[in-house]
């Protein structure tokens, strides 16, 4: 073999290994990637379980607060009916005092 056939050959095994070595450093950096990735994916499902409790818990609060609004609803109705009541109480008293006078 020649003298420039050796350099071709040694050239080609630098280059060789520097493929090699290149090869190992992106395997690896990809294996890190995936394992970020993982992580990732991880950290997305629990802020994905946290949102949909949130939404749960926003949904019972939306829940409450009607309800809330239902109850002092409730209670001026309730007062209403009773002042109502009153009034029909006090109309029915007077029908019968004026019955009796006529």
């Amino acid at each position: 073999m020649t003298s420039e056939e050796e350099k071709t050959v040694r050239l080609l095994e630098t280059r060789t290994r520097q493929l090699i070595l290149k090869f190992q450093q992106l395997k690896e950096e990809n294996g890190e990637l995936l394992d970020e990735l993982v992580e990732k994916d991880s950290e997305l499902q629990e802020v994905k379980r946290k949102n949909h409790l949130l939404e749960a818990d926003y949904a019972n609060l939306k829940m409450a607060k009607m309800l809330e609004v239902s109850d002092q609803d409730l209670n001026a109705a309730k007062q209403r009916v009773a002042k109502l009541v009153r009034d029909v109480d006090k109309c029915i008293a007077l029908l019968k005092t004026m019955g009796l006078e006529q």
